[in-house]
């Protein structure tokens, strides 16, 4: 039931469509007319009916340290729907079943003609998913208990699959069970970052031209490519398996002078500049996630722009990372310069090397690298020539410019 008196659920949903239509990541009527028909709230019964159709996620099976299970924000769900594009009649792979109601939409939007189909590790949680599509029928659904890094080979190939948990690589089956020109839409983890990717498959290849910033919960027995360390108190480093990256060397790092540089880039207020930390990732072998606490902001030992998630570069006993923005007049309008701050020998010059991808953001605010995957051992070579490569166990993932 609802605490407002007088507010239906139909009217609360149609408040939540209204507010992702708002945040930009409603283009499709379909989609739109989807989020407006399936009972959010029946996939969550034990949830207050605003809650349901507020803009946050709802946990439905607790973890040790973290959500083991939940209902993912709703801007987030259609963000990533909106990237998957599902059609009627095409077959859909879930990774992930959570509640059941992203399925549910998968259904509506692929009709009768097509099949979704949605797996979990959870045993628990494919009942709860098993149980809530059944009562809003969708019964047509298969849900299935499995280890999502081994896909569903019985049902496979699909023309796409949708990941709705955060992994750090890429099994070789996702691959194999996706039909060439198919696509995959994940939300992958690299050099601290999570943005959901919009691959394409292209016979050897995984293509893709569009991410989109989000965060979901890590992905069991696919998560352990990140490595963390505290470098101080209260202020800790994230970096990835293959990158050559010491935290010991860098203990010290914040005793030495520090040194900004400013880009000449400014930016409005509530300005999204997260493409930022993506060319980063494409030009800078040693970009990182620096995680300050508010006490080490406070007490002037970092300057970082957003606590414990600002994107950062090390090499060897130097770092520096985005800096908290000055702010400056602009026609007469407040306006933010951005910049980075280094330490270390090379503190300046990674502060500049920084800068220039603010820069190369500029260029083009709305332009992405383009990402490519190539499974490990597979016959071709990567071209590592075409840009940046991030080796993981599965795949080698290449950013390079358009």
């Amino acid at each position: 039931m609802t605490n407002a008196t007088g507010t239906r659920p139909e009217q609360l949903r149609d408040r939540m469509v209204d507010h992702i239509r708002t945040a930009g990541h409603l283009r499709s009527p379909r989609l739109e007319q989807v989020l407006r028909t399936v009972p959010r709230h029946r996939f969550v019964p034990e949830a207050l009916t605003e809650d349901a159709y507020a803009n946050k996620a709802i946990t439905i099976k607790p973890g040790a340290d973290r959500p083991a299970s939940c209902i993912s924000v709703p801007t987030v769900v259609a963000m990533m729907l909106d990237q998957l594009d599902p059609q009627p009649g095409e077959q859909i792979l879930e990774i992930g079943a959570g509640t059941g109601y992203n399925a549910a939409l998968l259904a509506e939007l692929v009709g009768p003609e097509g099949q979704v189909t949605t797996v979990d590790i959870h045993p628990d949680v494919v009942e709860h998913a098993r149980r809530a599509l059944a009562e809003t029928g969708y019964s047509r659904v298969r849900v299935a208990a499995a280890d999502g890094a081994l896909g569903y080979p019985q049902a496979a190939p699909y023309d796409k699959i949708i990941v709705t948990v955060g992994p750090w690589d890429l099994p070789q089956t996702w691959f194999d069970q996706l039909r060439d020109g198919g696509r995959l839409v994940v939300p992958l983890h690299w050099r601290g970052q999570s943005r959901s990717i919009a691959f394409t498959r292209h016979a050897d290849r995984l293509r893709a031209t569009n991410s989109r910033l989000c965060g979901f919960i890590p992905m069991a027995g696919n998560s352990d490519g990140e490595r963390s360390a505290a470098i101080t108190d209260h202020v800790a480093l994230y970096w990835d398996t293959d990158q050559d990256i010491s935290p010991t060397t860098l203990h010290n790092v914040f005793t030495h002078s520090e040194s900004t540089v400013w880009s000449g880039v400014t930016v409005a207020a509530n300005v999204p500049f997260d493409h930022i930390w993506l060319w980063l990732s494409a030009t800078e072998p040693g970009t990182c996630r620096l995680a300050a606490e508010p006490a080490a902001i406070n007490a002037g030992v970092c300057h970082a722009v957003f606590p414990h998630r600002t994107p950062a570069i090390v090499e060897g006993d130097s770092l520096a990372y985005l800096t908290r923005p000055r702010p400056v007049d602009q026609d007469g309008k407040p306006h933010y310069e951005l910049g980075a701050t280094g330490h270390g020998p090379a503190g300046t010059d990674l502060a500049e090397r920084l800068c220039a991808s603010i820069r190369l953001w500029n260029r083009d605010r709305d332009a992405q690298p383009v990402i490519t995957a190539y499974p490990t051992g597979a016959e071709r070579t990567v071209p590592h020539h075409d840009g940046l490569v991030i080796a993981k166990k599965h795949v080698r993932l290449v950013l390079t410019h358009r």
